[in-house]
């Protein structure tokens, strides 16, 4: 009989996954000074659906065998693999990784939003207090910069990061939509990948022929190879693992982490400032993402 596994190293993983998210704007930050925004979400997927590709192979992974769960798993492909981390990078180079992870928090918030869409119901009256804090948070966040603009915070990286949480949390309820049908979270993931990854391959040499890869530096392909293996394979893994051994509802809690994160990462290690407006908005969103997600 296996024995199962300790409180302390299941959370340990839900830490590990969530830190590893909560630096990926600051990462892509990095990434996007030495690579040009496109190219960076290009190399994040195409690079991670190589790494992902021998495991599909070699656990046999399930592919959706109807053409509803086919046509789910394609939605939270793009959505997840292509959608997401171009809008993303391409907003990130415009606005600071610190409003970026702040932009970024209001993700389970469309989640539950586009979830309430497809299943014809009505969001819960938390839910709606919740949003509204999160979203005052959001506008205080894009309304009053002061220091910010010396990090090269601006309105139209901010709304380019939103679109991009819009875009991914589609795609996060096209995979829940495909676990309701018995189809595996960890599939959906891993398949994602593999199969945007090989669509987008193509793209590579096009992105590449503009990029100065004189410029690049060491950094640079560390951000890069973090976002590709780091964000989409190991926290994915260490998140799975640690909802499957701890449960949904212990689990979930830890994602609260993953903006605190993203901000400590700017501020330490990209010098970015700690604003007043940034922490009224940061208090704001993450009240109101935990008031939205109670219900």
């Amino acid at each position: 009989m296996n024995a199962k596994p300790s409180a302390p190293l299941i959370a340990a993983a839900a830490i590990l996954a969530v830190t590893i998210w909560g630096a990926s704007p600051p990462m892509t930050k990095i990434a996007v000074t030495s690579f040009d925004p496109v190219l960076v979400a290009l190399l994040r997927t195409v690079i991670g659906g190589i790494a992902a590709a021998p495991i599909v192979l070699f656990t046999r992974m399930e592919f959706p065998r109807d053409g509803v769960g086919i046509g789910l798993l394609l939605l939270a492909s793009f959505c997840g693999y292509v959608g997401f981390p171009l809008l993303f990078s391409i907003g990130v180079a415009m606005t600071s990784a610190a409003h970026g992870a702040l932009a970024l928090a209001v993700l389970p918030l469309f989640t539950g939003l586009f979830a309430a869409l497809v299943e014809r119901r009505m969001p819960g009256r938390s839910w709606w207090l919740g949003t509204g804090l999160a979203l005052a948070g959001e506008l205080c966040l894009v309304s009053f910069r002061g220091a910010d603009l010396a990090d090269g915070a601006t309105l139209a990286g901010d709304l380019v990061v939103l679109a991009s949480a819009t875009i991914a949390s589609a795609g996060y309820v096209a995979g829940a939509r495909l676990a309701q049908r018995g189809y595996s979270s960890w599939n959906t993931t891993f398949w994602g990948v593999v199969l945007a990854g090989l669509g987008l391959i193509c793209a590579l040499p096009f992105a590449g022929a503009r990029q100065d890869w004189l410029a690049v530096t060491g950094a640079g392909w560390f951000a890069v190879l973090y976002l590709a293996i780091g964000v989409t394979i190991i926290g994915y893994v260490a998140w799975y693992w640690a909802l499957g051994a701890g449960g949904i509802s212990r689990i979930a809690v830890f994602q609260f982490l993953q903006m605190p994160v993203g901000l400590a990462v700017a501020i330490v290690f990209l010098g970015e400032a700690l604003s007043l407006p940034l922490v009224v908005a940061a208090i704001l969103i993450l009240a109101g993402v935990y008031i939205a997600q109670r219900q």
